[in-house]
């Protein structure tokens, strides 16, 4: 699933691609992809808009309108977009299509169908259902040490679940969540409430560094969206220190990298690095 880095590559990209286009028409081809609207209604909120701009929370994607609404994007696991010409055929899972006044088409693949999408007037957008709960911005001025203080206290949960709930800690998933802890040196088994000032102040560095470093320097992205198939997540570079490197050797001091499932998604760590 893409994390922060990821989404906020796509929207970056998306905002050099379809920024002042309008959308002609819209073309909801799978339902479930929005569900509680018709493909007819969907369409006809969408049609003549013109896209003003594109942002993020969290890992939603923002598509701004002028007619005051927001389509609001959730990739999940394995939603994509793609900007076809039109010549070009369409890439399979095609389920969502915005034609463009430059004659192109903004195409929604999704070959597991978690993917949604939902339009929301934009005066509602932050009491949306999907937005009003989520903690803040990891990268801004919100996300203090105090924060994320006062958030480790309240929990009695380990370290690696409070980090991947999002009303709690924003934008990490399992990759990051991951790096972050080696980073800080923390058991990634520790009990949240228990972490001393120190080492929270540790982490709270470390989730900033990962999240601006992936970003830097690209992550797990190289992003075309004219590519023609949508192919764009995946990387042959390693740009990660412990995520997905069981077996090898710590960069940090040699022992080997070890994996464990904890609630069900594996845990990468170094048990030398991050004794408990």
């Amino acid at each position: 699933m893409p994390e922060l880095p990821e989404v906020e590559h796509l929207v970056r990209a998306l905002r050099r691609e379809i920024s002042g286009r309008r959308i002609i028409d819209a073309e909801l081809r799978l339902k479930r992809i929005a569900p509680g609207i018709s493909a007819s209604a969907f369409n006809r909120k969408l049609r003549g808009a013109r896209i003003e701009g594109v942002s993020r929370r969290g890992k939603y994607i923002l598509v701004q309108l002028g007619s005051a609404r927001v389509l609001l994007v959730h990739l999940r696991m394995t939603g994509k977009f793609v900007c076809l010409s039109p010549e070009q055929q369409l890439p399979p899972y095609s389920h969502v299509l915005f034609h463009l006044d430059d004659d192109r088409r903004l195409v929604f693949c999704d070959m597991r169908q978690f993917g949604r999408m939902r339009i929301v007037p934009a005066l509602k957008l932050p009491g949306s259902s999907e937005l009003r709960g989520l903690a803040p911005e990891p990268l801004s001025d919100d996300f203090t040490l105090d924060y994320l203080r006062f958030t480790l206290a309240r929990s009695h949960r380990t370290l690696k679940q409070l980090l991947l709930d999002q009303t709690r800690i924003l934008g990490l998933g399992n990759i990051y969540a991951a790096e972050a802890l080696f980073l800080a040196r923390i058991n990634p088994f520790t009990i949240a409430a228990s972490i001393s000032k120190r080492r929270a102040s540790r982490l709270h560095d470390a989730i900033r560094e990962v999240l601006e470093d992936a970003i830097d320097s690209g992550s797990t992205l190289k992003i075309n969206l004219n590519d023609g198939d949508g192919n764009y997540f995946g990387s042959n570079e390693r740009f990660w220190r412990v995520y997905e490197r069981e077996g090898e050797p710590c960069g940090n001091c040699g022992a080997r990298i070890r994996r464990v499932v904890h609630a069900g998604r594996s845990t990468y760590f170094c048990p030398r690095c991050q004794r408990r």
